[in-house]
């Protein structure tokens, strides 16, 4: 996904990788903590950073190789650290992990060794070698060339601590950078302050125009050594800004400056052991940052060691038995998959919304950062298999509460520190919570989820919805990417009719079972594609499906993928393409299209090309796993092979496309498991094959539920048998009440594919026209 912004309402407010095949190399030892590696992604189209955070933390302490191109040319930095950048510019305390969009790199800092050079980037940033660079879960290391600095960074839920060595005999300082930030262009700063109060705590904020509009942040710093000088840098004049919160409650200042951009030097002379810089953020106030400062207290030692215990804990959820290679890249991806969504309210509580206010939150924590156009599909349905039932309610509080305080009264779209940028399409919020509620979840309101639901499905100045339901499709004549919005508009409709049937609202369920179908508007069966119509019911012409223009009749995607977003309906859609044998073959053009006629450059997004079939973002993700509900599961198995070895590998460059939060690692978490959530709502997952060779699930209940590939190797890449807790397995699906049961699913390997085994009709995953 990259993050593009939505008309209607945002008015009102590579190319795939090679790789030998991993089954066949050597097996892997240790724990899920000890396989994972922040490393993966850093490099090529992953877009994920390599610094220290703590599961679903508010900060995340990484390196940033550029903060200084502009804009539409920062597209690699996305996390600000690149790894084939040569060169730190610092180290900031606020990143995205694996976004096609940006912005964050929150307050850099970059430690200097004797004589400031000066205070642009190119005066204070240094070379590396990697190395010297060490990175796990929770914790990141390098040395720093220029200044001969060892760099250490860890995070807690709501802290960060810095640690830097200095060389012996040289003046040690700090320079603390209000410019810098990611996806940055002139005037995106819209004021910041610095201030040095009286005890020695650096406090001070900023107000960007980026990503988000008018996105505030404060922090507040403590060294663990006092300041012998300071000078603040400001190249521009001050400014008097009477829209920002003014000094914190009680607050006796020594020192302060406010202006526009501004950089702090801050001077600690000779030391004799390492500095410390222990850092908190706050999108309500500097009292805010200084009280989320207070409540982890310690040392960097002390916080590192708590949160190696927490990822510990977090990634010991699934255990992984494979080939070294194999095991490093699933735990990696469930690393990557426990970032996001982020903490967003401080220790008391209290956090900033949608409506630029202060609110407090009762009884749950209220999380941001819900990238909910790539996570609906498979990152949310992971986190109810490995995270603790509050965290998840948690998140499904935080959209709640998100809602009852938004100015337009609906979910949050691509929501990060409680703001909303209005990013990508659909109401994704609603298959989050439709799926967590159908799946048992407790610890939160269902009348007020549904209310919500119901309100963002149904406030027409938002995507074309006021077209939608007068037409039962969005005319592209009167909406961009009207074609993709009818098909994800009616997959969110089934899912509001899946929990409203389950809470005894039988007229309402009606209402949006008959929206669920709406899909069939943009559906042409003559071409077989889902296309754009006008308003006037024609279809827009000229028409072609490998044409991938943003803003056009698909988001970031074309007719080749988007004509099989239909997940609550697969049955149906193969239907209107002549039965299940014209959907394989239809499938099978897909993935083998020849696209040397093809030009893609413009589309930075596109990466991770089989034929059509672009694993690198997320519309096609499903895709492999709908040869199963044609009754040819074998192909399923032969295409995910083809998937994984070609767009994940455990190297820097090992993600074909932008992680997104989590969806890219989350997909692979699930297929290595052995089957994945086509259709969140159905409470069904589709089985594929493993590709692991025993995978244990602790579930949050403290049941296990264990998967085990016999005789898997990669010439025995398809599913002979499959059993569950020991009782032959006919069916092609799993339910979800069989996997948080706990027991054992087993698959028994073979070289050659099983064309009997579910294949026939009642042995497929759910579909509307077939239930």
């Amino acid at each position: 996904m990259i993050a593009r912004f939505r008309t209607g309402l945002a008015a009102l407010a590579a190319l795939s990788l090679p790789v030998q095949p991993i089954l066949a190399q050597t097996s892997g030892s240790g724990s899920t903590y000890d396989a994972a590696d922040p490393m993966i992604g850093t490099g090529g189209e992953g877009h994920t950073f390599p610094g220290a955070v703590a599961p679903f933390g508010m900060i995340q302490l990484s390196p940033d190789t550029d903060t200084t191109c502009q804009i539409r040319k920062c597209y690699g930095h996305a996390a600000g650290y690149r790894y084939e950048d040569p060169t730190i510019q610092g180290f900031s305390m606020t990143h995205f992990s694996g976004a096609g969009h940006s912005d964050l790199g929150d307050f850099l800092v970059q430690p200097v060794a004797g004589e400031v050079a000066g205070i642009e980037p190119d005066d204070y940033r240094s070379p590396f070698d990697h190395a010297t660079e060490q990175a796990v879960p929770g914790y990141y290391a390098v040395t720093l060339a220029r200044p001969g600095v060892r760099a250490e960074m860890t995070a807690g839920a709501r802290v960060g601590v810095q640690r830097y060595a200095f060389p012996a005999g040289k003046a040690a300082h700090l320079l603390l950078d209000l410019r810098s930030s990611l996806y940055n262009y002139p005037g995106k700063i819209l004021w910041s302050s610095i201030r040095i109060r009286a005890d020695g705590t650096i406090t001070g904020a900023r107000e960007t125009r980026g990503w988000a509009p008018a996105r505030k942040l404060f922090f507040a710093i403590r060294p663990s050594a006092p300041l012998t000088g300071h000078s603040f840098l400001n190249k521009e004049e001050k400014v008097e800004y009477k829209g920002f919160q003014g000094p914190s409650r009680g607050m006796d200042d020594a020192q302060q400056l406010a202006g526009r951009a501004l950089v702090a030097q801050l001077d600690f002379g000779m030391l004799d052991k390492p500095l410390e810089m222990k850092v908190a953020l706050s999108t309500v106030d500097e009292d805010g940052a200084i009280a989320n400062l207070d409540s982890e207290p310690g040392d960097f030692d002390t916080v590192r060691a708590a949160t190696r215990k927490a990822w510990d804990k977090a990634l010991g959820a699934i255990e992984i038995d494979a080939p070294a290679p194999m095991k490093k890249t699933i735990a990696t991806a469930l690393y990557h998959s426990l970032m996001a969504p982020s903490v967003a309210s401080d220790a008391d509580g209290r956090w900033r919304g949608p409506d630029d206010q202060v609110h407090q939150a009762k009884g749950f924590t209220f999380h941001s950062t819900f990238s909910l156009w790539d996570t609906f599909r498979a990152e949310h349905p992971l986190l109810l298999l490995v995270q603790p039932e509050k965290k998840n309610a948690d998140f499904i509080n935080s959209l709640i509460a998100s809602q009852q305080i938004s100015p337009f009264g609906i979910l949050p779209v691509w929501q990060f520190q409680g703001r909303e940028t209005w990013t990508m399409i659909g109401y994704h919020a609603v298959p989050v919570i439709a799926d967590a509620y159908l799946k048992g979840l407790k610890g939160f309101d269902p009348n007020a989820a549904l209310d919500a639901m119901v309100k963002s499905a149904t406030y027409g100045p938002y995507g074309g919805l006021d077209h939608y339901m007068k037409l039962g499709y969005v005319p592209i004549d009167k909406e961009p990417e009207a074609a993709s919005k009818t098909v994800e508009y009616a997959y969110d409709d089934w899912t509001i009719a899946r929990m409203a049937a389950a809470m005894g609202n039988p007229d309402l369920a009606a209402t949006f079972e008959k929206r669920a179908g709406n899909w069939r508007n943009s559906f042409d069966a003559k071409t077989g594609f889902l296309r754009a119509r006008k308003a006037d019911g024609s279809f827009r012409t000229p028409f072609d499906p490998t044409a991938i223009n943003y803003g056009s009749d698909y988001t970031e995607g074309n007719a080749w993928q988007y004509s099989w977003f239909v997940p609550q309906d697969q049955a149906g859609m193969f239907a209107l393409l002549g039965g299940d044998a014209a959907a394989v073959k239809k499938l099978d053009a897909m993935f083998d299209f020849d696209n040397s006629k093809l030009d893609y450059s413009h589309a930075e997004d596109i990466a991770g090309l089989i034929g059509q079939y672009i694993h690198g973002n997320e519309p096609s993700h499903h895709v492999a796993y709908l040869y199963s509900y044609a009754g040819q599961p074998w192909r399923t198995q032969e295409r995910l092979k083809q998937i994984v070895e070609s767009q994940y590998k455990p190297t820097p460059d090992g993600l074909s496309g932008n992680d997104d939060l989590g969806q890219m690692s989350a997909w692979l978490v699930f297929t290595a498991l052995g089957f994945y959530p086509v259709a969140p709502g159905s409470n069904e997952y589709v089985i594929g094959r493993p590709f692991a060779n025993r995978v244990a699930l602790n579930l949050p209940s403290g049941k296990r539920f264990a998967i085990v590939a016999d005789g898997l190797s990669d010439a025995n890449k398809y599913v002979g048998k499959v059993t569950l807790n020991g009782k032959p397995l006919a069916r092609g699906y799993l339910k979800h009440a069989e996997i948080v049961a706990g027991g054992e699913l087993r698959f028994t390997m073979q070289a050659s594919p099983n064309k009997s085994w579910a294949t026939g009709k009642a042995a497929r995953p759910y579909s509307m026209s077939a239930n």
